[in-house]
């Protein structure tokens, strides 16, 4: 999904988008991104008529991946930017003081619910959930579940496949929506998929592309978005009345997963990294967002598509799982390896605290 991309981008100085500028020599910007991030090669060649920082695009994998990656080399930043940290990855993010805190002027046109964190801007918001194969469930006459309980009855072995939270940032939103929904429960209910025949994978593009009964696996039931039924349509090679897919939407088990881009401690380019963000947030790139990364704009004033509103929706309020950040932050590291004793080493999850 991520095609490298190289484009130039307003010169240190600080002139506004839109205004009166005059490129400076060229430089350059690396801007480390997770491998969903893509945007419409017209509106980059747009902007790089008018900038003259030339900016490279390193793909790190999955998002958490890439998290995981800036922390290892934070000595050596393998880049100025990193874009694609969320409110499931900024504890782990902070903890290492990966980011130069920046607050964008852009702020003004994002709502203070997406605002998670001062050391990074917020730039686009997708909805974590189960997606379901609807022809599959109707081949085989079995209802589709309604609720994620439902995933541990024996009607549904077999049938699931998510991401590893250590990994992958559907993952980690998934894990930590189940310790909202289940408190303390949360490892018996990861348990009880483990014995219903649960798939992890490393990341999305393995559960969904390779796993997934839609192309070619034996899993009907796949952790994605809400937006992805309407990706569906989108990328069809035929015209569809409905999307193939559908949203598992119940209560609590929708994760708000908010991307972000931050300005990694140790670049050299501060100025055109500040820059290029608060580009992210210019009207014409968040309307770029929905049909390139299949997620929604966190500006105000963006137009989201009508696929989007036919296929895709939002799950109301209810629906989307509450968790403290805080809360995150001071427990992560103990909930992953917990979930790596019970998932992948079969432990009981009354012996692991």
């Amino acid at each position: 999904m991520f095609q490298a991309l190289h484009v130039w981008l307003l010169a240190l100085g600080g002139a506004a988008l839109g205004g009166a500028f005059v490129p400076a020599a060229a430089q350059t910007l690396e801007v480390l991104t997770h491998s969903s991030f893509s945007l419409s090669e017209e509106l980059v060649a747009a902007f790089t008529e008018e900038t003259g920082i030339e900016v490279t695009f390193i793909q790190g994998g999955d998002a958490g991946e890439t998290v995981n990656r800036a922390i290892l080399t934070r000595a050596n930043p393998l880049a100025d930017v990193l874009f694609g940290v969320d409110n499931s990855l900024i504890a782990r993010a902070a903890q290492a003081d990966l980011f130069e805190p920046y607050t964008s002027p852009q702020l003004a046109r994002v709502p203070e619910r997406y605002r998670f964190s001062e050391l990074v801007t917020p730039v686009d918001v997708g909805y974590v959930n189960f997606n379901y194969d609807v022809a599959w469930f109707e081949a085989e006459g079995l209802e589709p579940p309604t609720s994620l309980e439902a995933l541990t009855e024996p009607a549904y072995r077999d049938l699931t496949v998510v991401q590893n939270p250590a990994s992958s940032s559907p993952g980690l939103a998934f894990m930590l929506t189940t310790i909202a929904k289940f408190g303390d429960g949360w490892l018996a209910y990861w348990a009880a998929l483990r014995d219903n025949g649960l798939q992890v994978t490393d990341g999305w593009t393995d559960a969904y592309y390779t796993a997934f009964t839609r192309y070619g696996g034996d899993r009907p039931i796949v952790l994605s978005y809400a937006s992805s039924p309407a990706a569906e349509v989108v990328f069809a090679e035929e015209a569809l009345d409905a999307a193939p897919t559908a949203n598992l939407f119940c209560e609590g088990c929708v994760f708000e997963q908010i991307e972000a881009a931050g300005i990694l401690a140790g670049s050299d380019n501060v100025e055109a990294a500040r820059t290029f963000i608060d580009w992210l947030l210019s009207r014409e790139v968040q309307e770029d967002i929905p049909l390139n990364m299949f997620v929604y704009p966190v500006s105000e004033d963006a137009e989201v598509p009508e696929v989007f509103r036919e296929h895709g929706g939002l799950p109301e309020p209810e629906h989307v799982a509450e968790i403290a950040f805080d809360e995150v932050a001071a427990n992560l590291d103990a909930w992953l390896e917990a979930w790596t004793r019970v998932v992948q080493q079969g432990q009981d999850p009354g012996a692991v605290r």
